[in-house]
């Protein structure tokens, strides 16, 4: 357990699976060191934990080390579960889960772009338009019926709305394999950000959509579209998500696949 003071940061029936879960992905890892007098590896469970607080708090790697696991460990192993793709799995597990137990709404969806900072610049990063163009980071958002996390895109910030619908809902179609046959025809919830011709095309191909008109005064309740203004907090309730400073997109994609499994989890526990 993850703890800030006297108050636990994640519960441990929310952890523990989604750890557990986790470290039974990772590749079994041979010590070949020919007189095996080296450090010890630092175990899997430990960095995962401490990872675990970097996303919550928004904490730099320094501050969650400590003598017996280093920041470059921390960097060192995200970096090594990056590169063997094994934080998405745990994710797509826990959405079947759900489906399963509760069930996925998926007949009605809902996207938006949200904006975070990003001080450090980098690869998702770009001028903000609602912050004097300093440096944010925008993520795309599509959530089913009751909120829950299906697809989140990060992009710089001066990527409009509209422009990243199309990604979304690849990543969208890709959870067939995972979830089994999705809805036909969904209707999807949509603000004035995304009244284009180009999205009405693109719904066209098969979704019903609901999209607010530019520069009519539209309700947030309309249409469903309060559900993924909802997610959009939950995500930013994530120090390392509501203030990103990593600069590289593959550690962010890491840390937003963490969260929306922890989001998850919190919602099935529910």
């Amino acid at each position: 357990m993850i703890t800030g003071g006297s108050a636990p940061a994640v519960p441990s029936c929310i952890l523990d699976p989604i750890r557990d879960q986790f470290l039974a992905l990772l590749p079994v890892r041979e010590d070949r060191h020919p007189w095996g007098c080296h450090n010890p590896r630092i175990s899997d469970a430990v960095v995962f934990d401490r990872l675990v607080q970097v996303l919550i708090f928004g904490c730099g790697y320094e501050r969650a080390a400590d003598r017996d696991c280093s920041a470059t460990t921390l960097r060192r192993r995200r970096d090594e579960w990056v590169a063997a793709g094994v934080m998405e799995t745990p994710r797509l597990l826990v959405l079947a889960a759900y489906d399963r137990m509760i069930g996925l709404e998926l007949d009605q969806l809902s996207a938006d772009g949200c904006i975070a900072k990003a001080p450090s610049g980098g690869e998702c990063a770009g001028k903000s338009p609602a912050d004097r163009a300093k440096q944010d980071i925008k993520r795309s958002q599509l959530t089913d019926s009751q909120g829950i996390p299906l697809v989140t895109d990060p992009a710089p910030a001066n990527t409009r709305d509209h422009t990243l619908l199309p990604a979304t809902l690849d990543r969208f179609a890709d959870l067939q394999a995972s979830l089994g046959p999705l809805p036909e025809h969904p209707r999807l919830s949509l603000d004035a950000g995304y009244d284009y011709t180009m999205v009405q095309d693109l719904l066209a191909r098969g979704i019903t959509g609901q999209v607010a008109k530019r520069g009519a005064k539209t309700p947030i309740q309309a249409g469903g579209r309060w559900v993924v203004e909802r997610t959009n907090s939950w995500m930013n309730d994530f120090g390392k998500l509501r203030r990103c400073t990593e600069r590289r997109k593959a550690p962010i994609e890491f840390f937003i696949t963490l969260a929306s499994a922890i989001i998850t989890v919190r919602c099935l526990i529910r």
